[in-house]
């Protein structure tokens, strides 16, 4: 067969292959050769299709059996691969430099090839996922990590906040117990100290001191004195002032046709306009202003009368002032002058001034009854002290940090006892200092003194006036003890008082034969 029947039959056999798949060679056969799995998998990763002209090395339409032409077609029908994996198969055998078995070559390395790049691309595919997996991973544990770091150092932080916090309430606490041992330190040395604190100071009362100086204090409502100021005087806009058109000469004259008489009366009309309007505006504001005038005279009226109503009642307060101050004046110069020849209710008024200013501490505060006797110059003198349970009997006070309170720690009963009794004591020998000191005219010569307190009896559950000490002084022996140095109860007895053993468990005294005791 010549090399044109070749070329003619080549061109048969590819118009058929055409015909059959749609104008390329898509043979539907299955391709019977061993690279035929790998040629499948190529071809389904494929979208172009190549058209592959037929080629036989031995080509005789006349000796070889249709079977084997068949069987070859088979062999060679292309099936769609990729471009950049494949040659120009084509080419190759439209040149003649491939044979069928080169093609089939061909096709199965392109496969091969197809399947290397595949495999590859698969595993660069599975190691990016890998890494994937493993970058997620990796930032999933440093989260948790930091969370980790976070919530502990959180529970650090909350624990050292708590421990700031405990530390500050425990000095908090700790500074309370100190302020109240330190008050309850100063409320016990001012109960220690009841007769020294008075010898400091002169118990003497000068009682022109006490007369009233009168000082009147500023009027009330100044305000009410300034007079309200007067509406200004209104302001009026500018009267309007007449325009008249300048009257035409010349040859405008001789053109005027009546023009300047209109012009003339045109202005006047303006003119009388703008001078009504003026009038009617002037007058507007002259009724303003004769409102704010009346407004203005409301205004004084009313400030007037209320001065005088404020001037009434400053003036009425002042004249009560003088009078309260006259009065009061009018009574300290009864009491200076009945005080002078020993009248008994003056003698019980200063008195009652001097023991009035005697400051006693405010745990222990004391209250007085007294009355003079001028026959024999005598004061009875009743003091009422505080009830032993309304004495503080706490030695000090402590923290405990266990339990997060404040406790207080009793006194024990002999101290207690003690202190009570000792303030008794310094009670009694205080009040006859003050009353002789205070009296320098020497009106009362001997002192009865009875000093107890009023509580309820245990046994019998009735208010009654317990007496701790009962006592009298005469002045002229009494001022010569040096009160400073004393015992106050060895002076009481020395005076031949009688005095509780246990005030604290409400002992009373017995206070027959002692001068004042009933």
């Amino acid at each position: 067969m010549s090399h044109s029947d070749i070329r003619t039959f080549q061109l048969e056999r590819f118009g058929e292959l055409r015909t059959a798949g749609g104008g390329a060679c898509c043979m539907s056969s299955p391709v019977p050769y061993p690279a035929a799995n790998s040629f499948n998998r190529l071809s389904s990763t494929c979208r172009v299709r190549i058209p592959v002209t037929l080629r036989t090395s031995r080509l005789n339409a006349e000796s070889e059996p249709r079977a084997s032409r068949q069987r070859e077609n088979q062999l060679v029908c292309p099936a769609p691969t990729r471009l950049d994996c494949l040659p120009d198969i084509a080419h190759l055998h439209r040149t003649g430099r491939m044979s069928t078995r080169g093609l089939l070559s061909a096709i199965n390395r392109a496969a091969k090839a197809a399947e290397r790049e595949q495999r590859r691309r698969q595993r660069e595919a599975d190691r990016s996922y890998k890494a994937a997996v493993r970058e997620a991973e990796r930032t999933r544990r440093e989260d948790e990590r930091a969370q980790k770091q976070l919530a502990s150092a959180r529970a650090a932080e909350r624990k050292r906040l708590e421990k700031e916090a405990k530390q500050a309430h425990i000095a908090a606490m700790e500074a309370e117990v100190e302020s109240l041992n330190l008050e309850l330190a100063e409320m016990y040395d001012e109960i220690d100290s009841l007769l020294a604190e008075t010898l400091e100071v002169d118990d003497f009362v000068d009682l022109e001191e006490l007369r009233t100086e009168v000082r009147h204090p500023p009027f009330d409502r100044p305000e009410l004195e300034n007079p309200i100021p007067r509406p200004e005087a209104p302001e009026y806009p500018p009267r309007p002032q007449p325009v008249v058109p300048e009257k035409p000469s010349g040859l405008s004259a001789l053109v005027d046709f009546g023009r300047h008489d209109k012009a003339v009366a045109a202005a006047k009309g303006a003119y009388e306009r703008a001078m009504a309007a003026w009038r009617e505006k002037k007058e507007e504001i002259n009724r303003a202003f004769e409102d704010r005038l009346k407004a203005h005279r409301k205004q004084e009226v009313d400030r007037e009368k209320a001065l005088e109503v404020a001037r009434a009642e400053y003036t009425r307060e002042c004249e009560q002032r003088d009078a309260d101050a006259t009065r009061s004046n009018a009574e300290l110069d009864k009491l200076i002058a009945e005080l002078g020849y020993g009248v008994p209710e003056a003698v019980e008024e200063y008195i009652s001034i001097v023991l009035s200013n005697s400051i006693y501490p405010e745990c222990f505060p004391t209250s007085y009854e007294h009355s003079f006797s001028p026959e024999k110059a005598e004061l009875s003198l009743r003091v009422e002290i505080p009830a032993p349970s309304e004495v503080p009997s706490v030695k000090h006070y402590k923290y405990i940090k266990a339990k997060d309170e404040i406790r207080e720690v009793s006194l024990p009963k002999t101290a207690t006892k003690k202190r009570y009794a000792a303030a008794v004591h310094q009670v009694a020998l205080r009040t006859i200092h003050e009353v002789f000191e205070a009296d320098r005219r020497g009106l009362i010569r001997t002192v009865s003194l009875v000093v107890g307190t009023d509580t309820i009896i245990p046994a019998t559950g009735n208010q009654e006036f317990i007496p701790f000490v009962a006592v009298g002084a005469e002045r002229d022996s009494f001022l010569e003890f040096d009160l400073s140095a004393v015992v106050p109860l060895a002076t009481l007895e020395h005076l031949g008082g009688a005095v509780s053993k246990n005030p604290v468990e409400l002992v009373a005294v017995d206070v027959a034969g002692i001068r004042g005791g009933e």
